[in-house]
């Protein structure tokens, strides 16, 4: 089961990435852009995906790890149960997340095309 503590360390692994409160909880921004926030729930994270397909995909082939709430139509995030991911799984999640919304002169910097 993952917690607050794992996504931090996580997430501020890595490069370019602080922490900033949003909405009153832990967010986590890559050069100012979030990439994710841990929410009011206790184990819950949001994090960018490509599309609202991908969301989709997501939510139907695994309900008991990813959710969504009618607040984020529209949007291309989803809502991670954090006691049903692993490390690996937070891990490749957040970092995703992080491809998605770094600006493209961060990732140039690091040699990553991003998608």
């Amino acid at each position: 089961m993952m917690t607050e503590d794992d996504v931090r360390r996580v997430a501020l692994s890595l490069p370019h990435t602080t922490e900033k409160p949003s909405y009153g909880t832990p967010g986590f921004r890559v050069r100012d852009k979030m990439f994710a926030r841990i929410r009011d729930e206790v184990d819950v994270l949001l994090v960018w995906v490509t599309d609202e397909g991908e969301k989709r995909a997501l939510v139907e082939s695994e309900p008991d790890k990813f959710f969504t709430t009618p607040h984020y139509d529209g949007h291309p995030t989803v809502l991670v149960r954090l006691g049903a991911v692993d490390e690996q799984e937070l891990t490749e999640l957040l970092t995703e997340s992080w491809r998605l919304r770094a600006p493209k002169r961060v990732l140039a910097d690091l040699g990553d095309s991003g998608h």
